[in-house]
């Protein structure tokens, strides 16, 4: 098969397009044909051997962590799914991954794809999905009529964050671009702001929970806005546990889990036409390096896809 792999750690020159050999499925995995996956930061981050920490990989490694496709082949142990099962899913970033046409999957970090969407619009979903979903409910307890500031409201995790925030009948601030401002109130932010000429801190307070994607000089400014008890919910390392506690904030950090009922979940409103993925590029795997040094820059609306077939 063809695949993106990477024989040893670093920039985007390494990620190599060759062919590999077909992967076949344990009794507890799943065989799909990948239609499409997107580009995430951890894709990269694993590249260049930042995460070996979280993520331990063995060379060659193929990349992509989300996974849009059609099921070719069960293992013995597996019962929910069939083949030509339309399936999506974020797959474990320490085995391959979907730069591929073909990848293993373990049947339970799968769900069926959101029927209302193609594949390239599906590949959107899973990691960054599950990431928002997490942060604001499971870890951030976000509930109705509270206030969350979401930073870094127009990337791939932010536009679900924001998508979400408003469905569950929060009051949603995002922070972004001047460029972005308008796309990030029509996806439901109540205020936007702009982080480039604007202080957040100087315009929010009591703040109910803040959704952090930046990190950095971001993260410690975040702690001024929160109410007392507050939360400050961090997709990045959470940096500054002493100013936290000096002001009562919860402090966390985080890292997505792949579970099957939250994709189920996000798919049904999906189909029900309240959250969409947002796309703003679509890829072939001949295009993986650009794809990955586009992500890296930081400046993407909403994800890039690699379409596979």
């Amino acid at each position: 098969m063809k695949a993106v792999r990477i024989h040893e750690f670093g920039g985007p020159e390494v990620l190599e397009l060759e062919e590999a050999p077909n992967p076949e499925p344990a009794k507890d995995e799943v065989l799909v044909k990948v239609y499409a996956t997107s580009v995430n930061p951890v894709d990269w981050k694993i590249r260049e051997g930042l995460r070996m920490d979280k993520f331990p990989s063995d060379l060659p490694l193929i990349p992509g962590w989300d996974v849009s496709g059609v099921v070719e082949k069960v293992g013995e142990a597996v019962r929910q799914f069939k083949k030509a099962d339309q399936v999506y899913g974020r797959p474990d970033p320490t085995k391959n991954g979907a730069y591929a046409e073909y990848i293993v999957v373990k049947a339970n970090q799968l769900a069926f794809k959101p029927k209302s969407i193609d594949h390239v619009n599906a590949a959107a979903v899973p990691l960054a999905g599950l990431t928002a979903w997490q942060g604001l409910f499971d870890r951030g307890h976000l509930q109705k009529g509270q206030k969350v500031l979401i930073h870094g409201a127009s990337g791939g995790v932010g536009t679900f964050a924001v998508q979400f925030a408003k469905w569950k009948g929060a009051y949603v601030i995002g922070t972004a671009s001047d460029a972005n401002l308008a796309f990030v109130k029509q996806l439901g932010a109540d205020e936007v702001i702009d982080y480039k000429n604007e202080n957040f801190e100087e315009r929010l307070t009591g703040i109910d929970l803040v959704f952090d994607t930046i990190g950095g000089d971001t993260q410690k400014r975040s702690i001024q806005v929160l109410k007392n008890e507050g939360r400050l919910i961090t997709t990045l390392k959470p940096e500054f546990h002493t100013e936290a506690k000096e002001k009562h904030i919860y402090l966390e950090g985080y890292t997505a889990q792949s579970y099957p009922d939250q994709l189920q979940q996000i798919a049904g409103l999906i189909d029900e036409g309240l959250i969409q993925p947002v796309v703003s590029m679509v890829m072939s795997l001949e295009d993986a390096a650009k794809a990955q040094r586009m992500s890296e820059e930081g400046h993407v609306r909403g994800k890039i896809v690699i379409k596979v077939i």
